[in-house]
């Protein structure tokens, strides 16, 4: 019997660089044009999630940088 190859739900990544990693991967398997149409809408759906999550946590590290104060890095709040 065949192994499935990704799994249906494999989740958010543990960090910015592991989906970064990930995303790399698929964009280069999806780019060499070797794949099944079936693994290839699984891994365009993937990317995109892999793509939000980079964003987040680019916006989320932004939003820290911008509380620079008195030349220290403070935690952002939400607070006005």
């Amino acid at each position: 019997m065949p192994r499935s190859s990704p799994k249906a739900d494999p989740g958010q990544p543990a960090s910015y660089e592991e989906a970064l990693a990930e995303l790399d991967g698929l964009i280069a398997a999806m780019e060499g044009g070797q794949l099944p149409l079936d693994r290839l809408l699984g891994s365009y759906q993937r990317a995109a999630v892999l793509l939000e999550f980079c964003r987040g946590r680019l916006e989320a590290v932004e939003q820290q940088v911008k509380v620079l104060e008195d030349g220290q890095l403070k935690p952002w709040t939400n607070n006005p």
